[in-house]
């Protein structure tokens, strides 16, 4: 009798434990528990909000079936290479059995799923790392899926965009894990040299090997929010040299500020903005010409007001003009980018050391065709000049300008520069990184672009801190900007030891448009209809835009070394 009470007694308590789990197991299916802030969220709300928290905004990792979902066009996506085979080379102990647990509990081959896939009707090729199958470490198999999906987007011309997840190479691997480094980036290079786009999106965690290979490589780097990227991660850093990391030390934003990421994208635009850099690297290069403009191009008229008010301005004195050129209010780069051109996408970062402020650039649009935009940026308050630096470039500044004509160079696309800038930045911080060489090194590559340079000066142009973005086919200059060898006030105090005399200096320096239209060293003045003010920039901005139309429809018939043996003619005359 007591051992049948006993027997019933288990059963229930077996059945109260069998029904809790399943209780578990539903609320679990239904809910999240965000690994930053602890609170629950259900499911429904995670997925809506593209796996981010409501409450605090931390970013879950993503599965690569969410992953593919949110970001490829509806049952778009062709996987590639799912027989490849995970090897064990070192025969290492139990890693067979581990593989086997991780496969069934993922439903995943192996780390990486790789592809073809549609992005609003965009072919592209795309890889996706899951931390969830051996924290997305990298060995054989992963790296030959990405060697051969590369591969086979070179051969069908397709762009890459790779998601990467990665704790690094797989220590079970060893050296052929290694390898695994220096033959997806071999293949990488071919599809580099065949002109074709590589975008990489660093999710969390990007470490380790795959850090110092793919993930890096990236024409343009995109990044999640908050994600960690870094080569060593930080508690090897930290056992290594014997200190506590501070907080945000290797974290997307981090590396934006430091120069290794173009842009750090919210989830819920990323599809959008992986669509308008596709697009904009198709059109380059599927089309020769320079102006294959895809919107109707209306011709540009000042309205009469606005033309009487131009021919009627009072000549202003090269002080004057040298004032107008300095005033803080005068419109900026980025109001000239934002007037003349649509959907403008800014990069950032030199890939070497930081992300230079004082100089904005990226790819935009006009009329259709894309270009790349580049320009100093001074600031129109004192708060803005501060974080600019007064438009005083420093070598990374150069270095960003110089990558982005680079890769514009690459993809087919004019480049368009606007110069506003008292000089190059003089501090000793500048000098210990290379100012001179950056500057240099930015004349040297620029004479030799193969696509159409214009280059504007809409403020002051300062001695070789304007000259490093004014290489250009054609250099245009606004009515009242200056440029110059250097300041008025630099030039009395070094030729008359009077820095008081700089009025007189400005007069005699030949640094106004009109004195450098006459030396043949400017090609266009840009009236500014009084001055260039809220009031006329729209004016200034529609006489820009119509002729840089005629700019670049000049270039149609020209192959790239004829595009270069004219800038380099145009300033061999001098």
């Amino acid at each position: 009798m007591a051992r049948l009470f006993y027997k019933e007694k288990f059963l229930h308590k077996k059945k109260e434990t069998d029904q809790q789990k399943a209780n578990t197991e539903k609320t679990e299916d239904k809910y999240i528990v965000c690994p930053d802030c602890q609170k629950g969220i259900s499911r429904a709300a995670a997925v809506a909000n593209y796996y981010v928290c409501p409450e605090c905004g931390s970013y879950f990792r993503v599965r690569t079936k969410n992953r593919i979902r949110m970001v490829c066009d509806s049952n778009s996506f062709i996987p590639w290479f799912e027989d490849v085979v995970t090897e064990n080379p070192l025969n290492f102990p139990e890693y067979e059995e581990k593989l086997k647990t991780v496969q069934e509990k993922t439903g995943l081959m192996e780390g990486v799923t790789v592809g073809q896939g549609e992005i609003f009707g965009e072919r592209v090729c795309l890889g996706v790392c899951d931390s969830r199958f051996l924290m997305g470490s990298m060995g054989h198999a992963v790296g030959e899926k990405i060697a051969s999906a590369v591969e086979r987007a070179t051969s069908q011309k397709l762009p890459v965009i790779l998601f990467c997840c990665s704790g690094g190479a797989r220590m079970q691997e060893g050296i052929i894990s290694l390898m695994q480094m220096a033959k997806t980036s071999a293949a990488l290079k071919r599809h580099a040299d065949a002109g074709l786009l590589y975008v990489t999106v660093l999710t969390d965690p990007t470490t380790g090997g795959v850090t110092a290979s793919f993930a890096m490589l990236g024409d343009i780097i995109l990044a999640e929010p908050g994600a960690l990227i870094g080569f060593a991660g930080p508690r090897v850093i930290e056992q290594t040299i014997g200190e506590k990391l501070p907080k945000g030390f290797q974290s997307a934003e981090f590396q934006l500020e430091h120069g290794f990421v173009d842009c750090v994208v919210e989830r819920k635009e990323l599809k959008d903005t992986l669509y308008q850099i596709i697009k904009s690297h198709r059109v380059s290069a599927e089309n020769e010409s320079f102006s294959c403009f895809t919107e109707e191009v209306p011709r540009f008229f000042p309205t009469e007001p606005d033309r009487e008010r131009f021919y009627k301005t009072p000549t202003k004195s090269a002080w004057e003009k040298v004032k107008e050129a300095r005033n803080i209010t005068r419109p900026s780069t980025l109001t000239y980018i934002h007037l003349i051109f649509d959907d403008f996408i800014e990069f950032h970062g030199d890939r070497n050391c930081r992300d230079d402020k004082t100089i904005v650039g990226g790819i935009a649009w006009i009329y259709g065709q894309p270009v790349t935009v580049i320009g100093v940026q001074k600031g129109n308050d004192a708060k803005e000049c501060v974080y600019r630096n007064y438009g005083m470039t420093s070598p990374e500044g150069y270095r960003k300008a110089l990558r982005l004509m680079k890769q514009a160079e690459k993809f087919h696309r004019p480049v368009i520069c606007f110069i506003n800038t008292s000089g190059a930045y003089p501090g000793m911080e500048a000098e210990e990184r290379g100012q001179g060489e950056a500057i240099a090194r930015n004349l040297f590559e620029m004479s030799g672009l193969k696509v159409p340079v214009l280059s504007i000066v809409i403020g002051e142009g300062g001695s070789g801190g304007a000259l490093g973005l004014a290489v250009g086919n054609e250099v245009w200059m606004l009515e009242n900007s200056t440029y110059s060898i250097l300041s008025p006030e630099g030039f009395a105090s070094i030729l008359w030891k009077d820095g008081k005399r700089a009025k007189e200096a400005a007069q005699i320096m030949g640094i106004t448009a009109d004195d450098l239209k006459r030396l043949l060293v400017i090609d266009r003045i840009v009236p500014e209809y009084g001055c260039a003010c809220e009031e006329t920039v729209a004016d200034i901005s529609g006489y820009l835009k119509s002729h840089m139309v005629s700019f670049l429809k000049q270039f149609d018939h020209m192959d790239g070394e004829a595009i270069a043996a004219q800038r380099y003619d145009r300033f061999r005359k001098f």
